[in-house]
């Protein structure tokens, strides 16, 4: 079965200073492991991708990526640079290797401009987001503009974890919480409740938003949110369709990506249905024949299986077969 992985990230030598603060978050023997294949883009990535049956690798900058540039200039030219870096790997092997855009969410309307180009003129198949931007988060007024373009284009922005700038006074003193053991999915499940109670949905119904690892935990959360919505809906805000998870089913889509897991996976086709689930390795910070292993014995039908694997990339990244 044709095997489609959409959160496959890489990092390039000039933008390796980005992503010092989720290098200190490993252990540095499982981090030096990781950055030869974060900068791997040919052998060893290739070869991985054979071993394990992935045909499609959607590449993507790794966390924080240019969203960490105080610059606001040079944010925007070198995420034109690495749109274009993707793109040639893409031309070199058009087979294997798909991509998402680069954004330089500094300024939301040359985010909105790149990721035009990017999908336009260079095949890219949205664009993901890692977390925050100084602070700014995807519900901004600002960064409407960005989905005003994702909409037109019917492409989705992938929101991806990175680490916050401040941390909640729970975590503190327990440094292990913070980062992807725990942290930055309820992070990442926040900043998509941002998203729905700022009215992101009501003004673009039809974009579409992808959280990896299974959702962030929110497919589990469907009932209670909209519980706790009836009981305290006190603050001057109305959604269009009523409840929250009225947006979770319409708007969101979630990867399996770091989570190889039956218990989420069933959840999540329960909570969200089957065309809105699709396969991901979290490669190379996850092992990636664990998670091939995982779809191919998941307790799951034919028909939802093929969805996840690619069929429901195909139609969401446009993927030609």
């Amino acid at each position: 079965m044709r095997t489609i992985a959409l959160e496959e990230h890489f990092l390039t030598g000039e933008l390796a200073h980005y992503s010092d603060a989720t290098r200190d978050l490993a252990q540095p023997q499982i981090w030096k492991v990781c950055d030869s294949r974060l900068t791997d883009l040919a052998e060893q990535r290739l070869a991985d991708m054979d071993a394990a049956g992935v045909d499609v690798a959607v590449l993507s900058l790794t966390a924080p990526g240019i969203q960490a540039e105080p610059d606001t200039q040079l944010a925007v030219a070198r995420a034109a640079e690495i749109n274009d870096f993707v793109a040639g790997l893409i031309a070199a092997n058009p087979t294997r290797y798909r991509g998402f855009a680069a954004l330089p969410l500094q300024d939301g309307a040359a985010a909105a401009r790149e990721l035009e180009r990017a999908v336009e003129q260079l095949g890219l198949c949205g664009a993901l987001v890692n977390a925050h931007t100084f602070g700014v988060y995807l519900d901004a007024p600002s960064l409407r503009p960005v989905w005003e373009r994702a909409e037109a284009l019917d492409v989705p922005l992938y929101l991806h974890p990175a680490n916050g700038f401040d941390t909640p006074h729970v975590i503190a003193g327990h440094p292990e919480l913070v980062g992807p053991m725990w942290s930055w999915g309820t992070d990442t499940a926040t900043h998509a409740l941002r998203m729905i109670f700022g009215g992101v949905f009501d003004d673009f119904p039809a974009a579409k938003l992808l959280l990896g690892h299974m959702g962030e935990s929110l497919p589990y959360s469907l009932w209670r949110l909209d519980s706790r919505w009836d009981w305290h809906r006190h603050h001057g805000i109305e959604l269009e369709l009523g409840h929250p998870s009225e947006y979770l089913r319409r708007n969101l889509y979630v990867t399996t990506s770091g989570v190889c897991d039956n218990a989420p996976l069933l959840c999540a086709l329960s909570a969200l249905g089957p065309e809105h689930v699709l396969f991901a390795t979290d490669y190379p910070y996850e092992d990636i024949d664990t998670a091939t292993a995982f779809l191919a014995a998941a307790p799951v039908s034919d028909a939802d299986r093929a969805k996840i694997s690619h069929q429901n990339a195909e139609r969401l990244l446009h993927i030609t077969p």
